[in-house]
């Protein structure tokens, strides 16, 4: 069982492999979201949106400046930067691939970058002809952790998938005397989760 089921996604399992030197190359799929994940990753640490230790930028036009610079100024603070959707600015990434060389040496160990892309999308070629075509520059995938966090198909693996998000943890808070009521309610609510995520395929 151990290679037979895939493990739930463990952003702290991540964050422990990832240095100032790889960044974290998240692969969007339709239902999925890293963001929220990596907030918490980063407030864990200190680093939230409200003291300037983490810096979320969505991309898109005119983001260019703004992205180079909050990347220089977060690797030597030691702060965190999210970089979303940079498959919007593919003429750009070039230059990411240089800020990226030279931010290697001023990053401080504190520091994280975290990059989200979509996949290549070619209708009609067969997936491995897709996954040839080059949307995110090599050398910068070859620098990052490449993470794909999809929805698995089948309902168990669905459901221990959104079981794992709650910890064991977050279930003691509950008061005991409705903590059986809560466990009841918190497993009808990923199992329909996971019903409807089947019924989408």
């Amino acid at each position: 069982p151990k290679f037979a089921e895939q493990a739930p996604f463990s952003m702290e399992e991540t964050y422990a492999e990832s240095s100032s030197r790889t960044p974290l190359f998240f692969v969007l799929f339709p239902g999925s979201d890293p963001t929220p994940m990596v907030e918490d990753m980063a407030a864990s640490l200190g680093k939230t949106a409200a003291n300037g230790g983490f810096v979320n930028i969505s991309m898109g036009q005119g983001q260019e400046l703004v992205a180079i610079s909050a990347l220089r100024s977060c690797a030597e603070a030691g702060n965190w930067v999210m970089l979303q959707n940079i498959h919007l600015m593919q003429g750009w990434l070039k230059d990411l691939e240089r800020c990226f060389e030279v931010i290697e040496e001023i990053a401080v160990d504190d520091f994280r970058c975290i990059l989200s892309s979509e996949p290549p999308s070619a209708p009609g070629l067969p997936p491995d002809q897709v996954m040839m075509l080059e949307v995110v520059p090599e050398p910068i995938l070859q620098r990052c952790i490449k993470i794909s966090d999809e929805a698995p198909q089948d309902l168990k693996s669905n459901l221990r998938r959104a079981y794992a998000k709650f910890t064991a943890e977050q279930i003691e808070e509950i008061p005991e005397a409705r903590r059986k009521e809560f466990k009841a309610c918190l497993f009808a609510l990923c199992f329909f989760h996971a019903v409807v995520l089947g019924r989408r395929r």
